[in-house]
Protein backbone atom coordinates (compact mmCIF):
# COMPACT_ATOMS: atom_id res chain seq x y z
CA UNK A 1 0.00 0.00 0.00
CA UNK A 2 0.91 3.83 -1.07
CA UNK A 3 2.39 5.88 2.11
CA UNK A 4 -0.50 7.80 3.42
CA UNK A 5 -3.47 5.95 0.99
CA UNK A 6 -5.61 6.48 4.03
CA UNK A 7 -4.94 9.68 4.39
CA UNK A 8 -8.13 12.08 2.54
CA UNK A 9 -9.76 14.38 5.13
CA UNK A 10 -8.54 17.41 6.71
CA UNK A 11 -7.52 15.86 10.21
CA UNK A 12 -6.47 12.60 9.08
CA UNK A 13 -3.43 11.44 10.50
CA UNK A 14 -1.71 8.08 9.56
CA UNK A 15 0.60 6.08 12.07
CA UNK A 16 1.66 2.92 9.40
CA UNK A 17 -1.42 1.86 8.68
CA UNK A 18 -3.50 3.10 12.01
CA UNK A 19 -5.47 5.76 10.45
CA UNK A 20 -6.85 8.80 13.76
CA UNK A 21 -9.07 11.38 13.03
CA UNK A 22 -12.56 12.16 11.06
CA UNK A 23 -14.36 8.75 10.65
CA UNK A 24 -12.25 6.82 12.89
CA UNK A 25 -12.51 5.62 16.53
CA UNK A 26 -9.17 8.07 17.28
CA UNK A 27 -9.81 11.75 17.81
CA UNK A 28 -7.61 14.93 18.67
CA UNK A 29 -7.56 18.21 19.26
CA UNK A 30 -4.40 19.88 18.80
CA UNK A 31 -1.06 19.40 17.55
CA UNK A 32 2.74 20.92 18.41
CA UNK A 33 5.74 20.64 16.78
CA UNK A 34 4.21 20.23 12.78
CA UNK A 35 3.86 23.67 11.80
CA UNK A 36 6.63 25.00 14.00
CA UNK A 37 9.92 24.87 12.88
CA UNK A 38 12.73 23.00 14.55
CA UNK A 39 15.15 24.07 16.90
CA UNK A 40 18.26 24.60 15.29
CA UNK A 41 21.94 25.16 16.27
CA UNK A 42 23.77 27.95 15.50
CA UNK A 43 27.25 27.78 14.63
CA UNK A 44 27.98 32.15 14.98
CA UNK A 45 30.70 32.78 17.09
CA UNK A 46 31.43 36.45 18.42
CA UNK A 47 33.75 38.67 16.27
CA UNK A 48 37.58 38.71 18.15
CA UNK A 49 37.77 42.56 18.20
CA UNK A 50 34.53 43.64 16.90
CA UNK A 51 31.32 43.71 17.19
CA UNK A 52 28.75 41.29 16.36
CA UNK A 53 29.32 37.63 15.63
CA UNK A 54 30.60 35.69 12.68
CA UNK A 55 27.38 34.38 10.52
CA UNK A 56 27.70 30.56 11.18
CA UNK A 57 25.76 27.16 9.52
CA UNK A 58 21.84 26.82 11.21
CA UNK A 59 21.79 23.30 11.73
CA UNK A 60 18.27 21.86 12.47
CA UNK A 61 17.85 19.64 15.28
CA UNK A 62 15.21 16.93 15.39
CA UNK A 63 11.34 17.75 15.09
CA UNK A 64 9.40 17.06 17.75
CA UNK A 65 5.37 16.86 17.58
CA UNK A 66 2.92 16.50 20.15
CA UNK A 67 -0.80 15.46 19.66
CA UNK A 68 -2.75 16.39 22.83
CA UNK A 69 -6.56 15.40 23.33
CA UNK A 70 -6.81 11.93 22.10
CA UNK A 71 -10.10 10.28 22.54
CA UNK A 72 -10.95 7.12 22.09
CA UNK A 73 -14.76 6.03 20.78
CA UNK A 74 -15.64 2.66 21.08
CA UNK A 75 -19.01 0.46 22.43
CA UNK A 76 -19.89 0.83 25.87
CA UNK A 77 -17.40 -1.38 28.24
CA UNK A 78 -15.40 -2.53 24.72
CA UNK A 79 -13.00 0.36 24.44
CA UNK A 80 -10.22 -2.00 25.33
CA UNK A 81 -10.70 -3.36 21.97
CA UNK A 82 -10.21 -0.19 20.44
CA UNK A 83 -6.62 1.25 22.63
CA UNK A 84 -4.91 -2.14 21.41
CA UNK A 85 -4.71 -1.57 17.70
CA UNK A 86 -2.83 2.10 19.03
CA UNK A 87 -0.42 0.68 21.34
CA UNK A 88 -0.05 -1.70 18.79
CA UNK A 89 1.00 1.57 16.17
CA UNK A 90 2.91 3.35 19.16
CA UNK A 91 4.98 0.60 20.25
CA UNK A 92 9.05 1.94 20.49
CA UNK A 93 10.99 0.69 17.64
CA UNK A 94 14.51 2.01 16.55
CA UNK A 95 13.35 2.08 12.47
CA UNK A 96 10.95 5.31 11.91
CA UNK A 97 7.80 4.84 10.16
CA UNK A 98 5.85 7.40 8.20
CA UNK A 99 3.77 9.65 9.59
CA UNK A 100 1.00 11.50 7.39
CA UNK A 101 -0.79 14.48 8.52
CA UNK A 102 -3.17 16.52 6.79
CA UNK A 103 -4.14 19.39 8.52
CA UNK A 104 -6.70 21.33 6.22
CA UNK A 105 -7.29 21.19 1.94
CA UNK A 106 -3.70 21.37 1.33
CA UNK A 107 -2.50 17.80 0.59
CA UNK A 108 -0.70 15.73 2.74
CA UNK A 109 2.63 15.86 4.10
CA UNK A 110 4.69 13.27 5.46
CA UNK A 111 7.74 12.44 8.06
CA UNK A 112 9.51 9.52 9.05
CA UNK A 113 8.85 9.48 12.72
CA UNK A 114 8.94 7.12 16.07
CA UNK A 115 7.09 7.28 19.08
CA UNK A 116 8.98 8.50 21.81
CA UNK A 117 5.54 8.37 24.65
CA UNK A 118 1.82 8.01 24.44
CA UNK A 119 -0.80 8.37 27.20
CA UNK A 120 -4.30 7.68 28.01
CA UNK A 121 -5.73 8.33 31.36
CA UNK A 122 -7.52 5.09 32.50
CA UNK A 123 -10.76 6.22 34.37
CA UNK A 124 -12.77 3.67 35.21
CA UNK A 125 -15.93 5.54 33.92
CA UNK A 126 -14.60 6.34 30.72
CA UNK A 127 -13.48 3.28 30.22
CA UNK A 128 -17.50 1.71 30.85
CA UNK A 129 -18.62 4.42 28.44
CA UNK A 130 -16.37 3.57 25.80
CA UNK A 131 -14.87 7.10 25.78
CA UNK A 132 -11.27 7.60 27.07
CA UNK A 133 -9.77 11.21 26.96
CA UNK A 134 -7.41 13.47 27.48
CA UNK A 135 -4.45 11.68 25.90
CA UNK A 136 -1.37 12.34 24.31
CA UNK A 137 1.23 11.11 21.65
CA UNK A 138 4.63 12.29 21.12
CA UNK A 139 7.11 11.58 18.06
CA UNK A 140 11.21 12.23 17.72
CA UNK A 141 11.68 13.22 13.90
CA UNK A 142 15.66 12.62 13.30
CA UNK A 143 15.01 14.00 9.76
CA UNK A 144 12.91 17.37 10.32
CA UNK A 145 11.58 17.92 7.24
CA UNK A 146 8.16 17.17 6.16
CA UNK A 147 7.47 16.03 2.55
CA UNK A 148 5.34 15.49 -0.10
CA UNK A 149 4.12 12.21 -0.68
CA UNK A 150 4.99 11.44 -4.07
CA UNK A 151 8.49 10.33 -5.28
CA UNK A 152 9.79 12.28 -8.10
CA UNK A 153 11.92 10.63 -10.41
CA UNK A 154 14.03 11.74 -13.15
CA UNK A 155 16.47 9.67 -15.34
CA UNK A 156 18.88 9.80 -18.87
CA UNK A 157 21.71 8.84 -21.06
CA UNK A 158 24.77 9.50 -21.36
CA UNK A 159 25.39 12.43 -24.27
CA UNK A 160 24.99 10.82 -27.75
CA UNK A 161 25.01 13.14 -30.90
CA UNK A 162 22.00 12.71 -33.59
CA UNK A 163 23.17 10.25 -36.52
CA UNK A 164 22.07 13.53 -38.70
CA UNK A 165 20.43 13.37 -42.23
CA UNK A 166 20.99 11.32 -45.15
CA UNK A 167 22.39 13.57 -47.58
CA UNK A 168 21.61 13.64 -51.58
CA UNK A 169 22.09 15.67 -54.68
CA UNK A 170 19.70 16.56 -56.82
CA UNK A 171 20.83 16.35 -60.45
CA UNK A 172 19.01 17.94 -63.50
CA UNK A 173 18.69 16.19 -67.15
CA UNK A 174 21.03 18.35 -69.30
CA UNK A 175 18.98 17.49 -72.47
CA UNK A 176 15.27 18.75 -71.04
CA UNK A 177 15.28 21.74 -68.68
CA UNK A 178 11.79 21.25 -67.85
CA UNK A 179 12.42 17.96 -66.69
CA UNK A 180 12.18 17.76 -63.09
CA UNK A 181 15.31 17.00 -61.32
CA UNK A 182 15.94 13.68 -60.13
CA UNK A 183 17.42 12.34 -56.40
CA UNK A 184 20.58 10.07 -56.23
CA UNK A 185 22.55 9.21 -53.90
CA UNK A 186 24.48 11.99 -51.95
CA UNK A 187 21.15 14.67 -51.42
CA UNK A 188 18.05 15.50 -49.67
CA UNK A 189 15.46 13.14 -50.18
CA UNK A 190 12.04 14.33 -48.78
CA UNK A 191 10.63 13.80 -46.42
CA UNK A 192 13.88 14.18 -44.19
CA UNK A 193 14.78 11.26 -41.71
CA UNK A 194 16.36 13.26 -38.73
CA UNK A 195 17.23 9.75 -37.21
CA UNK A 196 17.09 8.66 -33.58
CA UNK A 197 17.44 11.59 -31.28
CA UNK A 198 20.20 12.30 -29.70
CA UNK A 199 20.90 12.50 -25.78
CA UNK A 200 22.44 15.30 -23.96
CA UNK A 201 22.78 13.46 -20.91
CA UNK A 202 21.02 16.57 -18.97
CA UNK A 203 18.01 16.55 -16.80
CA UNK A 204 16.13 18.40 -14.21
CA UNK A 205 14.60 18.03 -10.57
CA UNK A 206 11.93 20.31 -9.45
CA UNK A 207 11.62 20.88 -5.53
CA UNK A 208 8.26 22.96 -5.01
CA UNK A 209 8.98 22.78 -1.43
CA UNK A 210 10.99 25.38 0.90
CA UNK A 211 14.12 22.91 2.01
CA UNK A 212 17.15 21.04 0.27
CA UNK A 213 16.09 17.38 -0.47
CA UNK A 214 18.75 14.59 -0.62
CA UNK A 215 18.12 12.94 -3.44
CA UNK A 216 18.97 9.00 -4.10
CA UNK A 217 21.12 8.43 -7.19
CA UNK A 218 21.36 5.70 -9.11
CA UNK A 219 23.90 4.92 -11.88
CA UNK A 220 23.39 2.21 -14.28
CA UNK A 221 25.97 -0.06 -16.32
CA UNK A 222 27.52 -0.27 -18.64
CA UNK A 223 29.84 2.66 -17.79
CA UNK A 224 32.57 3.46 -16.49
CA UNK A 225 33.57 6.59 -13.99
CA UNK A 226 30.47 7.67 -13.53
CA UNK A 227 29.24 11.44 -12.44
CA UNK A 228 26.75 13.75 -11.19
CA UNK A 229 27.26 17.17 -11.81
CA UNK A 230 24.90 20.28 -10.48
CA UNK A 231 25.08 22.84 -12.64
CA UNK A 232 23.84 25.52 -10.78
CA UNK A 233 26.58 24.87 -7.46
CA UNK A 234 29.18 22.86 -9.91
CA UNK A 235 28.54 20.14 -6.84
CA UNK A 236 29.89 16.61 -8.35
CA UNK A 237 29.75 13.22 -7.20
CA UNK A 238 31.97 10.53 -9.34
CA UNK A 239 33.28 7.14 -8.86
CA UNK A 240 36.08 5.16 -10.28
CA UNK A 241 34.77 2.00 -11.07
CA UNK A 242 33.57 0.32 -13.97
CA UNK A 243 29.64 -0.96 -13.97
CA UNK A 244 29.11 -3.88 -16.36
CA UNK A 245 25.59 -4.59 -18.22
CA UNK A 246 23.32 -4.23 -15.88
CA UNK A 247 25.59 -3.41 -12.52
CA UNK A 248 23.87 -0.77 -10.02
CA UNK A 249 25.48 1.86 -7.59
CA UNK A 250 23.19 3.79 -5.24
CA UNK A 251 23.88 6.39 -3.28
CA UNK A 252 21.93 7.71 -0.56
CA UNK A 253 23.21 11.45 -0.43
CA UNK A 254 20.43 11.58 2.99
CA UNK A 255 22.85 8.85 4.72
CA UNK A 256 26.07 9.33 2.71
CA UNK A 257 26.37 5.63 1.50
CA UNK A 258 27.32 4.32 -2.04
CA UNK A 259 26.44 0.59 -2.49
CA UNK A 260 26.74 -1.67 -5.82
CA UNK A 261 23.82 -3.67 -6.15
CA UNK A 262 22.93 -3.22 -2.95
CA UNK A 263 25.15 -5.24 -1.01
CA UNK A 264 29.06 -4.07 -1.14
CA UNK A 265 30.05 -0.50 0.09
CA UNK A 266 31.70 1.86 -3.04
CA UNK A 267 32.38 4.72 -0.95
CA UNK A 268 36.35 4.51 -1.15
CA UNK A 269 35.75 4.91 -5.18
CA UNK A 270 34.96 8.58 -4.94
CA UNK A 271 37.37 10.31 -6.80
CA UNK A 272 39.18 13.41 -5.81
CA UNK A 273 36.99 15.74 -7.41
CA UNK A 274 33.66 14.17 -5.55
CA UNK A 275 31.97 16.42 -3.19
CA UNK A 276 30.78 14.74 0.01
CA UNK A 277 27.42 13.01 -0.75
CA UNK A 278 25.73 15.13 1.55
CA UNK A 279 26.27 17.99 -0.08
CA UNK A 280 24.49 17.22 -3.57
CA UNK A 281 21.10 18.39 -3.02
CA UNK A 282 17.74 19.42 -4.68
CA UNK A 283 17.27 22.86 -3.90
CA UNK A 284 14.22 24.54 -3.92
CA UNK A 285 12.97 25.16 -7.10
CA UNK A 286 14.30 23.77 -10.67
CA UNK A 287 17.78 22.78 -10.77
CA UNK A 288 19.92 21.27 -13.73
CA UNK A 289 22.11 18.22 -13.11
CA UNK A 290 24.42 16.60 -16.12
CA UNK A 291 25.55 13.01 -16.40
CA UNK A 292 29.32 12.13 -17.50
CA UNK A 293 31.43 9.14 -17.56
CA UNK A 294 35.21 8.94 -18.87
CA UNK A 295 36.11 9.22 -22.16
CA UNK A 296 35.26 6.34 -24.58
CA UNK A 297 31.85 5.53 -22.22
CA UNK A 298 29.17 6.10 -24.79
CA UNK A 299 27.09 2.84 -24.39
CA UNK A 300 23.35 3.79 -24.81
CA UNK A 301 22.28 1.57 -22.05
CA UNK A 302 23.80 3.49 -19.37
CA UNK A 303 21.50 5.75 -17.43
CA UNK A 304 21.27 7.47 -14.44
CA UNK A 305 18.21 8.25 -12.32
CA UNK A 306 17.36 10.38 -9.44
CA UNK A 307 14.43 9.85 -7.16
CA UNK A 308 13.79 12.72 -4.61
CA UNK A 309 10.61 13.88 -2.93
CA UNK A 310 9.68 18.24 -2.21
CA UNK A 311 10.77 18.88 1.38
CA UNK A 312 9.15 21.65 3.38
CA UNK A 313 10.32 23.12 6.86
Amino acid sequence: MAVGDRVTLPGHVQVGELLLGPGTPYGWTSLTGWEEGPPLDNGSVPRAGAHGSIPGPLLAQSRIITMEGLSVRAEPGRAGEAVRPLAAALAPTEAEQPLVIRIDRDPPLMVWARCLRRMLPVAVRGYALGRPRDGAIQWECSDPRRYELAERRATAGLPSAEPGLDWRVEQHDQEDDDAPPAVVEGGLDWPLDWGAPGSTGALTATNSGDAEAHPIVTFTGPVTRPSLTCLESGHAIEYDLTLAAGDELVIDTAEGTVTLNRTASRLYTATARSVPEQTLTVPPGVTSYAFRAAPGSADPRAAVEMRWRSAYW
